[in-house]
């Protein structure tokens, strides 16, 4: 990502965020979009897993 975009992103994260609000909120606020961006960049480079296999996968940890 671009650091000029990736300042805007954060910018306007930031600029969303209520008026009283702890650093904890906005650094959590901050690493969820990070998170959601890096699985967005991951599934367009082809780094996904099938909805079937996810299935499996969970009912295996469940069992």
């Amino acid at each position: 990502m671009e650091t000029a975009n990736t300042k805007k992103k954060i910018l306007q994260a930031i600029g969303e965020l209520p008026d009283k609000i702890e650093i904890e909120d906005a650094m959590e606020k901050l690493y969820f979009l990070y998170k959601i961006e890096k699985g967005i960049k991951q599934a367009d480079s082809g780094e996904k897993i099938d909805h079937q296999t996810v299935k499996e996968r969970f009912q295996k940890w469940r069992e």
